[in-house]
């Protein structure tokens, strides 16, 4: 006998989606509750690396074209003294500094518009999994409603989600902020992130790569359907 529903209390043979919506609305607010602290390490910890490689990448860009600005100026320098024996033309200089400021501004837009690509490569070095469903935290959690032994119904057979290792973070319902750590595919100069050589991508994260883990607390042992009735 199957029983009425919860929330409207019509009778099964109704078959509403009472249950169901208000099943994916308490899905939302867990996840919201749960879910929003790590969401917002990982923004963190994504951006400030993403960062650091643009700038860097930037930093690069600059060097090498101010190095080719100086060139460019000795060779003035040079044909001036050699033709002229005077230093080169204030026009000269203006038309070379422009060009440098111009080459510069090129350099910034080409670094901005690599956003996209360094943000998806670090967004890939994490890693979230979920726990095998023999652990002994998911076959019997520790549940008031529960009492301490795992129990089904109708409404909690659900497919079984594959297993793997836990995404932990030991320290995070402590306050303790997410380590930033180090940027495994890149280096670290004067203590800021190095981009890899210009010519090619970032590529896939390498095999063994830094994980970000998270274990948040158990969940609070209240009624099935959090807050008002929907």
């Amino acid at each position: 006998m199957d029983p009425d529903c919860a929330i409207c209390r019509a009778p099964a043979t109704v078959q509403c989606d009472c249950e169901a919506k208000g099943l994916e609305s308490a899905v939302k607010q867990a996840e919201d509750r749960m879910m929003r602290g790590i969401y917002n390490d990982i923004r963190g910890w994504v951006r400030a690396h993403a960062q650091d490689y643009i700038l860097e990448y930037f930093r690069l860009l600059t060097e090498r074209r101010k190095l080719q600005h100086q060139n460019h100026l000795d060779h003035l320098t040079q044909q001036a003294y050699h033709y002229y024996h005077a230093p080169p033309h204030p026009s000269q200089l203006d038309h070379a500094n422009a060009a440098l400021k111009r080459g510069v501004d090129e350099d910034w837009q080409a670094s901005v518009q690599r956003y996209p690509e360094v943000l998806e490569y670090f967004y890939s070095l994490v890693e979230l999994s979920l726990p095998s469903d023999d652990e002994p935290a998911v076959k019997d959690p520790p549940l008031s409603a529960l009492n301490g032994s795992r129990k089904t119904n109708r409404r909690s057979a659900m497919g079984s989600m594959g297993g793997g290792s836990v995404y932990h973070d030991h320290d995070r319902h402590r306050g303790t902020p997410l380590p930033r750590g180090r940027t495994p595919p890149v280096g670290r100069i004067d203590g800021r992130t190095t981009a890899p050589p210009m010519g090619g991508g970032l590529g896939p994260p390498p095999p063994g790569a830094r994980r970000m883990p998270y274990r948040g607390p158990p969940p609070p042992g209240v009624a099935y359907y959090p807050g008002p009735p929907y």
